[in-house]
């Protein structure tokens, strides 16, 4: 029988001592935290890793290899037809594409479509962005309008430029009658056609740069606008003086970025030739190196010819990065 003195032995004693764990319970916890410390130890050094594995395996795929091949390719004798076949010629494609006149031909046209598109362009740019830079009714809804071109689609837009530099029913020659200027064959003149082509690009380019310049204009301290004010400068005393230096480094961005940009203008000439071919009109007068690529390899097929114009191409967008970098140094040491 289980007396009362027995049954009070047996329970607990308030506040007394905690009853003693188990045996290898603490080791068991211990070697549970420090497994998760080393998960976790694993997951924050492996983590940053993984997220941005994806973007080095598309550019690996799309972006590397291709370059890698093409490369390989350019030193090959290789047509479109079979383009497993290739036979091994060095530097041929590279010594033919520059004894070749149609090379340089297009070269030139680049060089002048480039300046003819780029410098009207950002000068524009340039004044929208210091109009945009005021405080304006509906300023949202100009900012919105300078990126309507930019989003308009490329194939659009040249073709209805092509209507509108017409010879016999263009509007821009209807307009030019208008002052006694005869009707311009935009197409199969070179200055007129190249002219034309630029006009595609500098309406299609100038809200994107407008809105990067505005973007850096709103970067610039008001004091430095408020001490010009109170030394009794101008408003365009203020422009030349405390905005365009200001905005050196933006502009040193948008010039190489038009400038490569020009370098690979394809869409616009392409779809200005009234034959919708990749001879840049009748006479080459507006055939561009992307538009020689084009011919060399998918039209004549010779991939291996036009992997060398690619690689080409490729070196002297490298030559003007290094320029580039020359310039920007030399201006972050001057200020």
């Amino acid at each position: 029988m289980t007396t009362g003195h027995d049954t009070a032995a047996a329970s607990p004693v308030k506040g007394g001592a905690a009853p003693a764990r188990p045996p290898g319970h603490d080791s068991a916890d211990e070697r549970r935290r420090a497994r998760l410390s080393r998960r976790w130890q694993r997951d924050v050094r492996w983590s940053p890793y993984s997220f941005v594995a994806p973007f080095f395996l598309l550019f690996l795929a799309f972006g590397l290899f291709p370059l890698l091949y093409t490369g390989w390719a350019s030193l090959h004798q290789v047509e479109l037809t079979a383009p497993t076949d290739m036979n091994w010629v060095g530097l041929k494609n590279y010594t033919r594409i520059f004894d070749d006149e149609f090379f340089w031909n297009a070269a030139k046209n680049t060089l002048t479509i480039g300046i003819i598109s780029t410098v009207p362009q950002l000068a524009m740019a340039m004044g929208l962005a210091h109009i945009l830079n005021y405080k304006l009714r509906a300023s949202t809804f100009y900012r919105v309008a300078m990126l309507a071109p930019y989003a308009t689609s490329i194939a659009a837009a040249s073709l209805v430029f092509a209507l509108l530099f017409g010879r016999d029913y263009g509007m821009i020659n209807w307009a030019l009658n208008f002052v006694g200027v005869d009707n311009i064959d935009w197409q199969n003149e070179k200055w007129a056609s190249q002219i034309a082509v630029s006009t595609i690009v500098i309406w299609r380019w100038t809200g994107y740069n407008a809105l990067i310049y505005l973007a850096a204009m709103q970067a610039i301290p008001q004091d430095l606008y408020e001490s010009a004010a109170l030394d009794g400068a101008s408003r365009w005393q203020q422009f030349f003086h405390v905005t365009l230096p200001s905005l050196r480094p933006t502009i040193l961005f948008t010039t190489v970025v038009s400038t490569i940009g020009a370098s690979q203008v394809f869409g616009e000439p392409l779809l200005f030739d009234a034959n919708k071919g990749a001879s840049g009109g009748s006479q080459h007068q507006f055939q561009t190196l992307g538009l020689y690529l084009y011919e060399q390899g998918w039209v004549n097929q010779h991939l291996g010819r036009a992997s060398a114009i690619a690689w080409t191409m490729f070196l002297i967008l490298i030559v003007i990065g290094i320029v580039n970098y020359v310039i920007s140094r030399r201006l972050r040491a001057s200020s």
